[in-house]
């Protein structure tokens, strides 16, 4: 081992016992990101049920999803093993198969925007180098990214620009591809996203920070509060009630779900307000990579009986397909 590994392995090391010491006894939290946050200049309120009105309409949006990667993490992140449903089907914690995507979507006149970021091309092609290194993913003990497509190569193949990422939320997985994105897109998140502090955000803040290196300042939707209850808030993004953000906190503190109208019915894009096929099918919120676990079964309820009013809902969930 070089001197430079090892002194790379000692300092992970120190920082590791002290995240542990310091994040055990409450004295320390972080920001998701410190990077400059500032109020989106798209996005208008709009009630639930004037959303729902229109969802089953066919609508102009397309979608696409692309699978950036296949990971692996563990199910207790995943679901909430505590709860009585993954009790009674005997669920014990183990290396659950998951994937990272990329979903795009495009508006006739405003262009193609992107969900969440899909996998940067160093993942595969100079993972020493990727953002999160191979040889820091190995000692925290994080399984290789299984690359399919990365974010550069899908961009590459496409005649249109990007014009901006919409994220679900602020998590590594969800910026794993943000480098290969170009530094004047625009970037979405939802409220205070970027600055709760989390005990969660003491690994990783450096990682985000790291991603989001010469890009602009992050824009937070400004949602209001749904008057029909049935949300946190809803906004319509373009303002032509064709594609739709859903604020859905529990799993961070601004996580979103959006919602596209396309030619083929409604798509609802969860992100990690639900991880799983079997989280969804049996309505359980996911376990301890939330932040908030009660606001997250809240967001989850709130999802699935929005799915069950319109039953034609094309769900895309986190990080599964039924098609895996």
């Amino acid at each position: 081992m070089s001197k430079r590994r090892r002194i790379l392995r000692i300092v992970l090391t120190v920082l590791g016992v002290l995240f542990i010491a310091l994040g055990s006894f409450g004295f320390y939290r972080s920001r998701a990101t410190r990077h400059e946050v500032k109020a989106a200049d798209i996005g208008t309120p709009i009630r639930s049920s004037e959303m729902e009105k229109l969802i089953d309409e066919p609508g102009p949006i397309e979608v696409e999803t692309v699978v950036g990667a296949n990971w692996q993490v563990p199910l207790s992140g995943l679901i909430n093993l505590e709860s009585e449903k993954a009790k009674q089907a005997g669920f014990k914690d183990k290396p659950e198969p998951i994937q990272v995507y990329l979903h795009a979507i495009k508006h006739p006149t405003r262009g193609l925007y992107i969900i969440d970021t899909g996998v940067e091309r160093r993942f595969r092609d100079d993972p020493e180098h990727a953002l999160v290194s191979a040889l820091l993913a190995k000692r925290a003990g994080i399984p290789p990214f299984d690359v399919k497509t990365d974010t550069k190569t899908w961009l590459e193949a496409r005649s249109d620009k990007v014009q901006g990422v919409f994220f679900t939320h602020l998590h590594i997985d969800h910026v794993s591809g943000l480098r290969d994105v170009p530094n004047d897109v625009a970037l979405y998140t939802g409220p205070n996203e970027a600055t709760e502090r989390s005990l969660m955000n003491i690994a990783s803040g450096f990682i985000v920070d790291t991603s989001l290196e010469g890009k602009g300042a992050i824009s937070e939707w400004k949602f209001s509060r749904d008057e029909d209850g049935a949300f946190e808030g809803v906004l319509d993004v373009f303002g032509d009630q064709s594609f739709f953000a859903i604020w859905v906190p529990g799993h961070t503190a601004g996580s979103t779900a959006y919602l596209a109208r396309t030619p083929k019915g409604p798509v609802l894009f969860t992100g990690d307000a639900c991880h799983t096929v079997w989280g969804w099918d049996n309505e359980v919120e996911p376990g301890s990579f939330s932040e908030d676990k009660g606001k997250s079964a809240t967001s989850l309820k709130r999802l699935e009986a929005l799915v069950k009013r319109h039953p034609k809902m094309d769900v895309r969930l986190g990080h599964q397909s039924r098609e895996m």
